[in-house]
């Protein structure tokens, strides 16, 4: 089986890819490799998958060279119109996994334009191409920003998410709608999964754990929004990539085929809602550092508190996650130290 893999040089893409390489697929990742944050961590997770150039001129269509060899990757844009019905002509690709997108709540309120290009206007050509060229299965990242001001708790997929609070939630929502609409039209089973504060090693920079990570072993305050009155349900990357693979695969699936499970959404987290100072706590008990702190009011775009019920992702998929906080925390901090310590 081939497949598609979008945002391969992300955080969750890569993991997803390099499990499904580890099962014995193959798999071609694509990424833009955009500057929204630092492109050498990309290139990093690109090597770990066996591609070993790191020179964006040349990172454009590279086959791994290392235990890998069933992983290409090619670099191209989710918007590139003419391009990308090309890649899928060429590779005639079984399943497609987009996670590409950009990411990011508070980036949405300073660069709107960047989340239409890639969100709405990619996501469209990425369900024109699983159309036309005859795709199985398309498993996409929405996200539990969809929620928005959503009061009840847990958060479930039966839930109203008609309010968002950010251009970037707002967008992942229309994802969800367009994949309905397309799965109708025409067909093909389309997942969505609203991904629940994903942290781990490979994590993005603009995402907490690094940054408060970053911030204590640097010396420097971090930043505590809503003066901590904070929850999250915080999801160890190795839990998601479980939960995403299993929907790939298929062969954990309770589903029966038919027209009218073409569209399904679940949540993917951790089922817990954790309190933001004591994963805090937990940072700093596996640095043992006392964090300074900033505290701050609400960020524009943000909630109070997120927290899944995947009862349903259990139900069709077993899916179990199971990394409790500290252990999690503890995986992160050792890569942090492993992978920017030697290099200061």
């Amino acid at each position: 089986m081939k497949i598609l893999v979008t945002g391969a040089a992300g955080f969750i893409g890569f993991f997803v890819a390099k499990s499904l390489l580890e099962k014995g697929y193959t798999v071609v990742g694509m990424d833009n490799i955009n500057d929204y944050y630092d492109i050498n961590l990309k290139y990093a997770r690109l090597r770990e998958l066996g591609i070993a150039k790191t020179d964006a001129e040349q990172f454009n269509s590279l086959t791994s060279s290392g235990s890998h060899t069933h992983f290409s990757f090619i670099r191209l844009a989710l918007e590139d119109r003419k391009n990308l019905p090309q890649l899928f002509e060429a590779q005639a690709f079984d399943k497609v996994c987009n996670l590409a997108a950009q990411a990011g709540v508070r980036y949405s309120l300073e660069n709107p334009e960047t989340y239409v290009d890639s969100n709405l206007v990619g996501f469209l050509n990425i369900l024109e191409c699983c159309r036309n060229f005859k795709i199985k299965h398309l498993v996409y990242a929405s996200s539990s920003s969809v929620y928005g001001m959503n009061e009840k708790i847990p958060f479930e997929t039966t839930d109203a998410v008609d309010h968002p609070v950010s251009l970037y939630a707002a967008t992942k929502k229309s994802n969800e709608l367009m994949a309905h609409a397309y799965a109708h039209l025409y067909n093909f089973k389309t997942t969505g999964l609203r991904f629940f504060t994903v942290y781990g090693p490979w994590g993005r920079p603009d995402m907490a754990m690094f940054l408060f990570t970053d911030a204590i072993i640097n010396g420097r305050p971090i930043k505590v929004f809503n003066n901590g009155k904070l929850e999250r349900d915080f999801t160890y990357i190795d839990d998601i990539t479980e939960g995403v693979v299993r929907i790939i695969e298929d062969q954990y699936s309770s589903i029966k085929d038919s027209h009218k499970n073409n569209y399904k959404i679940y949540n993917i987290g951790n089922s817990k809602s954790v309190k933001l100072m004591d994963f805090i706590t937990a940072i700093e008990e596996s640095l043992e550092i006392t964090a300074k702190k900033e505290m701050l009011p609400m960020q524009p775009g943000d909630v109070e508190r997120t927290w899944a019920n995947v009862d349903d992702l259990i139900k069709d998929y077993d899916y179990s996650p199971n990394t409790p906080i500290k252990k999690g925390v503890k995986h992160f901090t050792e890569w942090y130290k492993n992978y920017y310590i030697p290099l200061a």
